[in-house]
């Protein structure tokens, strides 16, 4: 069955695609950064931390601003402030510029993340919904790995200032796209935003990121956090218009999805940020051939990515996303299991295919399941949820995993602990997996 999306569909991926784009670019890039802007090692991590404390403890914020105000002012808003500060980033002149410019761009994002998968729920219903779901789970995936590639380019033959400057005119075309064709919904009728929840929420999600990605106290951060996560749980049960609406976790599959998706993510983040260096330290890659080292994984994902967006109108949704985590967690396994003296193509390239076709069937998934059975006035709010799980288990996991590991000296002795940690990680979502399975057949 053929369906026909119109242009709204391409204007919330590409928007989405951006988002995640950036954040790769970096990855490849600080070197260069900090030696075209005089950056030291300590400043240069914040043009990734700042970034990840303002997107994240802005995430709840930003979806349900959707909800309240409207999904079209909103979201033009997010692509406003995400292009200007694109273009600010890609000529900032010194250090302290461009973390302050990533700050705001951090807005945008934050704006953009939910507003964009909650205009996709609004626009389109059914199984038609399900299929432009699993289209931006595909997005959300390929995201992370081109973004390796693409800063690779473009800081090894031009600059790394192009992998921001290139957000601008797409960034314009979508806005202007964005007036002409995205239509305007009424937003809730005498609803009003819960001021006191949201700065609860921010200043929570600020301590445990900073706990996180900080540098010091971070003890005292996530004391901080448990402290304000309580207060903001009491007040959210409480008030008749909360941020978070306690609603978004009575279905029991959309939680299930949430706490797959955190472990998911973390995983799958582990094996982006620690694999490129076990190419570059073991076997010896540049930069650039790293990433292109990704493309086993990069093109399975994108060609099993679309096989999953059609096969989801002939097969059940939950048969998909448990086979796409069995496959995954057998190529993280196969990862842990092969010692690296194989070679590159045994022991990377190999479980890189695998985990690729996993990947591709797993992400619109988790997706769909994580906005399943949704009423319209809560659309936002459990966007804001697929996301903020998503930008946890990233940031959470994979500093466990580097936490738990940092004193092994020896490279492979390091990354044998690290896909094993990596595999057990894995587990939970196939658990999630074969419980909302379970859930469909009652």
């Amino acid at each position: 069955m053929k369906y026909k999306f119109g242009i709204i569909l391409p204007i919330i991926l590409i928007s989405y695609f951006l988002i995640l784009l950036d954040n790769s670019v970096v990855f490849t890039s600080t070197v260069q950064i900090a030696s075209s802007l005089h950056m030291t090692s300590q400043s240069i991590a914040w043009i990734t931390n700042i970034y990840a404390l303002v997107f994240g403890s802005l995430l709840l914020l930003g979806g349900r601003l959707g909800d309240l105000y409207g999904r079209k002012p909103i979201f033009l808003i997010g692509l406003v402030i995400f292009t200007l500060f694109s273009l600010l980033v890609g000529l900032a002149p010194n250090g302290l510029f461009i973390i302050v410019m990533r700050a705001f761009q951090g807005i945008g994002s934050a704006i953009l993340a939910p507003t964009s998968l909650a205009l996709l729920l609004d626009t389109y219903e059914g199984k038609k919904r399900e299929k432009a779901i699993s289209f931006y789970g595909v997005t959300a995936g390929l995201g992370a790995s081109v973004g390796l590639i693409i800063g690779g380019l473009v800081t090894t033959f031009y600059s790394w200032r192009l992998g921001f400057l290139i957000n601008v005119p797409l960034g314009i075309l979508l806005i202007l796209l964005t007036i002409f064709f995205v239509p305007k919904v009424n937003a809730q009728v005498h609803a009003h935003l819960d001021y006191i929840g949201s700065i609860l929420s921010v200043l929570a999600i600020l301590s445990l990121v900073n706990a996180i990605n900080g540098t010091g106290h971070k003890g005292l951060f996530i004391a901080i956090f448990i402290v304000l996560l309580v207060i903001f749980l009491f007040r959210e049960v409480k008030i008749d218009n909360p941020i978070m609406p306690m609603a978004i976790f009575k279905d029991q599959e959309r939680v299930s999805a949430y706490i797959a998706r955190f472990f998911y993510i973390g995983s799958m983040f582990s094996f982006f940020f620690l694999v490129p260096q076990v190419l570059q330290k073991y076997y010896g890659f540049t930069p650039l051939l790293s990433a292109f080292g990704f493309m086993p994984e990069t093109i399975p994902q994108f060609l099993f990515g679309m096989l999953q967006s059609k096969l989801s109108s002939k097969y059940k949704n939950e048969n998909l996303l448990l086979f796409g985590t069995i496959v995954t967690l057998m190529g993280v396994l196969m990862l842990f299991g092969l010692d690296l003296k194989h070679g590159y193509m045994i022991s990377v390239a190999l479980p890189m295919i695998v985990i690729g076709i996993g990947q591709g069937f797993s992400f619109g998934p988790l997706t769909v399941s994580g906005v399943a059975n949704t009423p319209k006035e809560l659309g936002g709010a459990t966007s804001s949820a697929v996301n903020v799980f998503h930008q946890l288990g990233s940031s959470i996991l994979l500093s466990l995993v580097v936490t738990l590991t940092a004193g092994i000296a020896n490279v492979i002795t390091a990354y044998h602990y690290q896909t094993l940690l990596m595999s057990l990680l894995m587990l939970v979502p196939l658990i999630m997996a074969i419980n909302i399975k379970r859930l469909h057949r009652k």
